[in-house]
């Protein structure tokens, strides 16, 4: 009696994409790197061994110890306290602003994509004119307007990064839109609202994946420099960027003061980069061959 050979089923691209991210070295140190920072994050109150704002002269600026890991700083507050409730405004922003900016830039981007003619005129007409200006000059300009304050800055930084979603969404829509299986839809009487949101956009998900992965890295970098500008969240919170701001005056005494924060910052736009570059590197066919 001959046996057939076994068959396996082919593995859906999500699964596919996961087991090579998890195979790529330099996905798993991002991965890695991104997941202990917001580890970090969401259990601060058990991390950090002081309160982040409490002052504390007589322990003004001291160095790396045992009792303070990154030191303290012109105020007596512990250093590594401040870096690690610092991950939470530098990720809630990051994150609430990038989702905005997906939010918007994938409505206008859809719409221009799916329906053109002159809702696409229309539409890349004002992300051109969003990306003349560089994106931290428009948050300025934005917070210059609004004010300082946690949600005007998720606001500014939102603004700023959703012209390039327009533009990825757009672009793959254009993609997916020409597909077989469109086609194959239209001809059997689907409308333009079923096409759009159960058959282009679930399949033109995995550059606007790769694309939220890479902008949150720079959300990040956005937050930081604009709290080291003074406009982001008021102090006394633990911003990183102004705890950077407020260590420059001591550069060549005491260092530490800056070291902590922008270390912090480093290592989780890295992380980003990194998870992004293996997401990238999963979901193209292309680079995958």
């Amino acid at each position: 009696m001959t046996t057939l050979p076994r068959v396996r089923a082919p593995q859906s691209p999500a699964r596919r994409a996961v087991r090579l991210v998890l195979r790529s070295p330099g996905a798993l140190v991002g991965l890695a790197l991104v997941l202990l920072c917001v580890l970090m994050a969401v259990f601060a109150p058990l991390v950090a061994p002081y309160d982040p704002v409490a002052y504390n002269p007589v322990d003004r600026m001291q160095g790396p110890s045992l009792d303070h890991l990154l030191g303290t700083d012109l105020y007596g507050r512990d250093l590594f306290s401040r870096v690690v409730y610092g991950a939470r405004i530098s990720l809630s922003v990051s994150a609430i602003s990038i989702l905005l900016a997906l939010a918007m830039g994938g409505v206008l981007g859809a719409l221009a994509g799916f329906h053109l003619r002159w809702v696409d005129t229309l539409v890349m007409r004002l992300t051109d004119i969003l990306l003349a200006f560089p994106a931290i000059l428009l948050a300025i300009a934005l917070l210059a307007f609004l004010g300082g304050g946690f949600w005007n800055l998720t606001l500014a930084i939102a603004v700023a990064y959703t012209a390039p979603f327009v533009r990825v969404v757009r672009a793959s829509v254009l993609r997916a839109r020409r597909e077989m299986y469109v086609e194959a839809s239209t001809a059997v009487g689907a409308s333009d609202s079923r096409l759009l949101w159960r058959h282009v956009l679930p399949n033109a998900s995995a550059p606007i994946i790769v694309e939220v992965t890479l902008r949150l890295a720079y959300a990040i970098l956005a937050e930081a420099a604009l709290s080291f500008l003074g406009l982001g969240t008021p102090p006394p919170a633990p911003a990183w960027g102004q705890m950077i701001a407020d260590g420059r005056p001591f550069l060549e005494t005491n260092p530490w003061v800056s070291v902590g924060p922008g270390l912090a910052i480093m290592l989780v736009v890295l992380g980003f980069n990194l998870l992004g570059d293996g997401l990238r590197d999963a979901l193209d066919p292309r680079l995958r061959s």
